[in-house]
This record gives structure tokens, sequence and C-alpha cells, in this order.
């Protein structure tokens, strides 16, 4: 082989040999944009209204166990009454929020009725009336579990007090003509609650929410019963409330939620670079 052919061979070589090495040091092409991720944290103000479905443990009072055979038709019960509050909040992160909340539950109706001997083989009874509405005022948290197109399922929880006012207890014997009465009563006690719900994101800054709570309330009392059951004989006996205990409640909430402040992106980790050589 001529000395120009060896020479062409070798330049040939060492070309395709650089071509490889430069291409060997070429840079993979960077990864597509992942979208950001926004964290919701800050204040939030809420409102929200709901309707009530009450129950509770039974009517007390002394004379109960004074009055021979002694029994309820109908242990009592409250109507539905709707409630609303407001509340200001705190979302920590993505699944974990505060907030405090102060509401007025409007007056629920109630109603029982029992039964009793006079002595003479007689059955008599005693139609109760009244009416019942609270203020309470909740510390609450929650879990926000995910969400899904928008919607976020949650739990949560909530501690505060409950005062429960008794207005306008009536007694009334239809058939031996006497009864009572007492005069509103106002009881406050401790409460807790449980929630369950939904929140709709309908833009960054508000969100609508439907949710259930478990309410537990404490015992209410009214002011102190006063009989004017003509059959009584005697000295009028001691004035002592009526007690409604362990009052509860069932309740379906609409809420809404404005955020006071935007989104803020969430922190993207971006791995370095590696070059190949």
């Amino acid at each position: 082989m001529s000395a120009t052919r060896t020479f062409a061979l070798a330049g040939a070589i060492a070309t395709f040999a650089t071509a490889a090495f430069a291409a060997d040091l070429r840079l993979p092409p960077p990864p597509p944009p992942q979208p950001v991720a926004t964290v919701d944290t800050g204040w939030y103000l809420r409102g929200y209204l709901g309707m009530s479905n009450q129950f509770f443990n039974g009517l007390d009072h002394p004379t109960f166990l004074n009055a021979p055979l002694f029994g309820w038709y109908d242990k009592g019960g409250f109507d539905s009454a709707p409630f609303g509050g407001v509340g200001i909040g705190y979302t920590a992160n993505n699944w974990l929020r505060f907030d405090v909340t102060g509401e007025y539950r409007g007056k629920a109706g109630f109603h029982a009725l029992d039964h009793y001997d006079d002595g003479a083989g007689n059955t008599l009874t005693n139609n109760y009336t009244a009416s019942k509405s609270e203020w309470v005022g909740l510390v609450n948290a929650y879990i926000d579990l995910g969400t899904w197109w928008s919607i976020t399922p949650y739990v949560g929880a909530g501690v505060g007090v409950a005062s429960i006012r008794i207005d306008h207890f009536r007694d009334l014997n239809l058939i031996a003509g006497g009864g009572g009465y007492a005069p509103s009563g106002t009881k406050t006690n401790f409460a807790w609650a449980l929630h369950a719900g939904a929140s709709y994101k309908v833009t960054s800054n508000f969100a609508l929410d439907f949710s259930y709570r478990y309410l537990n309330l404490g015992s209410g009392e009214s002011g102190l019963l006063q009989n004017f059951d003509p059959l009584a004989s005697g000295a009028q006996p001691p004035f002592y409330p009526v007690t409604f205990n362990k009052i509860q409640s069932h309740d379906l909430m609409l809420s809404v939620r404005w955020m006071l402040q935007a989104e803020q992106p969430a922190p993207v980790y971006a791995p370095p670079l590696i070059r190949k050589g």
C-alpha cells in the first residue's frame, strides 16, 4: 500500500472516531415539563346553613318519681329547625385545616305525653310542650382525603360549648284540668361534634361544601316548674326545673368557603443533569 493511501485511510478512521466520540458526549433532550402543583395554604372565611334532626334521652323531674304508675305514652321529641353560622379557618397544607365557628340554632318545638294513676284507678295524662334554641361555638379540625375532579372528601371533629335555652314550657293535664308552667331557662355545657362531607372547588379561592355533622349539646333545663294542679293537696312542693337529658342532633349543612389569599405553587424538585463521557 502506498504512503498516500495509508495516510488517507488513517484520516478516515480518525474522522469516524471523532464523530462517534462527539455523539457520545451529546446530552439527552430535557424531559417534558410537568404540571405545577399548588398548595392551598392560608386563612379562609366560612359561612353555612343547615337543618337539624334532634333527639334526646328523656325528660326528668322529681315529681315523676312520686306519681303512681307513672309512664310515657310519648317520651317526647323535637321538631326539625334551621341553623346558621360563620367561622374563620386556616389551611395548613393539602390535607389538614382548622376553623373556629359560631352558630345560632333556631327554635325547635317540643312535645311529650305521660300517664299516671290518680289513686282511684283512673288514668290521667300530662301533655308537655316547649321550644328550644341554642348558641354553639366550636373549634374544628378536618382531614382532607384527596381531590378528584375538584371534589375533596373529608372527615373531622370539633369541641366547644353550647348554651341551650328552653322557652314556653307547659304541662297541661287536660283530663283533670290542672298542670303547670316553667319560665325560660338557660344551661351552658361542653359540646362536641363529628364531621363528614365533601367540598367542590368552584374557583381557586371559592369552594362549596356539603356535609353531615353529629352534634352532642349536653342537657338543657327549663326554669323552675310551678304546679297548678287542683288535685294537689297541702303545701306547694319545692320548685325544680325540668331537665332535657343529653340533647343530640344529626345535622345536614351547606357551606361556602372563601380563601383570603391565592394558591401558592408547590416546590418542584429538579434533578441535576448528568453528562456522559
